[in-house]
Parts: C-alpha cells; structure tokens; sequence
C-alpha cells in the first residue's frame, strides 16, 4: 500500500492553508477535515489505506502550519465552510467528497446541507451537528464570549520545556488521545520558543462561540443533505451518549470499538475506520 504524501500549500486570497495530499491523481477527489485544535496529521494513519480516493487533507485555519485568522477576525463554521469551497475551487473540483473528524465532520454537514449538489459523498467520523442553545440562553452567551475575549489579551499560552512534556499534555486534554496520535498531532503542532515548545494553533480558537443555533436549525443542515453518508460512531467516543439524535440521522452508522480519535489513536483503530469507508466509497 502507498504511503507517499505530498505537503502543499494553498493561498486563497484571504489566506494561506497548508495541507497533505494523498492517492492517485485521477482518483476520486476528497477533502479531508481534522477536530477541533488537531491538524492534517490527524489522517495521517487513515488516508493511505483509502486506495482510489484523491485526498487533501487541510490543516484548517488556525491549526498546524495553515495561517492564523487576521486580527479582529474569529473563526465561525461558516467562515470554514468558505475556507473548503476556496479550496474546491482552486483545484477545480466542482464536485467532491469529505471526509471529517469531530469539527471536521460538523463543517462537513454545514458544507453539505449548504450546497447538497456540490459534495458527492459524506465519510464523517464522530461528529455531525454543532453543539446547540436555546434563544433562552443567547444573550448570556453573548455577554460570556465577548468577555472571554477580552481576558484573552492578557493570556499567554503554556511552553513546555520539552517535546515529551508537550505530548504528555496533549494526551491529557480536553479530548485525550494516545501518546502515538499525540506525538503524530506534535509534528505539525509544535513550534520552538524561548524556553521550549508551545502549539501552533490560534489561541482564539479556544474561546466560547457567541451564538449557538437551535437543534432545528442545526437539523436543517442534516435534512438537505443529498449525498450518501456514513457515520462512524465511536463506542467511547462522543457521539454514542447522544442516542436521540443518533437516531434522527438518514445516514448509514456503524459503531467501531475506541476512543474519539480512534482513527488515528493506533493501527487498529485506523484498520477498522478504513475498512468501513472503502466499503462506502466502492457503492455505486
């Protein structure tokens, strides 16, 4: 199996992406999207056992070596939905798949409920609505986000003396992974300092959204999706808590055994998340 990659880069005007490129040139073209504060390394383990598919696979805004949002600027799903359509459109893709973890797969549904006759396939991995409020809730949301970006001017983000101790700090975060994802997410996250090593990623993307849509309105996404769609749900994940919502779902589900990063938290993990998607790839 080719394990070969190219590291590309992207200017779409407004800024500057970097990003993995996978499989052959005339395969079908994917676009792949990691989780929230990981980077393109996060398919590293997956995309080269998905023979036939074209994958890029970005380090969205903010993350991994991709530029940061221009001052003043946030980063709203809408804002990387726009990011994916530039992409699309500077390697003349008019119709593509995506494939998409966590965040990742959240940007997809809003790609995909957006402009259903743009995507031709949906391969998401534990992840498929924003979280949602209610309008009860919209102004104290408001008021919590708009302070947390003022205390963010005076934060300063954590170094770590070495690279293990960096690791050890992301298999311990908000989401833990292995020490094998995390030290795959370090080579394109961490950057040397004075005094060690700190993350890449925009510290702005730690700060609470200002709004939340409804459930309905996030279900709409989901309801004008046209495409085929697969949902792979991980039995410790975060999706499977959710059985109500899982069921809503017109997609194709298949419960796999591991973590929510189970795709790239070992081997095994990456086997079974391949072998279900090349079956859902290989449907006419």
């Amino acid at each position: 199996m080719s394990t070969e990659m190219e590291e590309i880069r992207l200017n779409l005007g407004h800024i500057e992406l970097a990003a993995h490129l996978f499989g052959p040139a005339d395969g079908l073209p994917v676009i792949a999207l990691h989780g929230w504060l990981d980077n393109a390394n996060s398919f590293a383990r997956l995309a080269p056992k998905l023979p036939g598919l074209r994958i890029l696979a970005l380090d969205l805004a903010g993350h991994g070596h991709s530029e940061h949002r221009p001052a003043g600027a946030g980063y709203a799903l809408w804002d990387y939905a726009h990011d994916v359509l530039r992409v699309a459109e500077q390697l003349g893709w008019a119709h593509f798949a995506l494939l998409g973890h966590s965040l990742g797969a959240i940007i997809s549904i809003v790609l995909a409920g957006s402009l259903p006759e743009r995507i031709t396939r949906l391969a998401l991995i534990d992840g498929v609505i924003p979280p949602t409020g209610g309008p009860q809730d919209a102004a104290e949301r408001m008021g919590m986000a708009l302070q947390a970006q003022l205390r963010l001017d005076n934060k300063r983000k954590a170094v770590h003396p070495t690279v293990d101790q960096a690791v050890d700090a992301r298999m311990k975060g908000v989401v833990a992974v292995s020490r094998e994802a995390a030290e795959l997410l370090a080579q394109r996250g961490l950057m040397p300092v004075p005094g060690g090593y700190t993350w890449r990623s925009d510290s702005r993307l730690t700060l609470p959204s200002p709004t939340r849509l409804s459930e309905s309105q996030a279900l709409s996404f989901v309801q004008r999706i046209e495409c085929p769609a697969h949902l792979v749900v991980a039995a410790d994940g975060m999706l499977v808590r959710h059985k109500a919502l899982l069921e809503q779902l017109p997609f194709g589900q298949t419960l796999l055994p591991g973590g929510h990063h189970l795709h790239v938290n070992d081997e095994k993990g990456a086997t079974l998340v391949a072998d279900c998607f090349n079956r859902f790839f290989s449907i006419s």
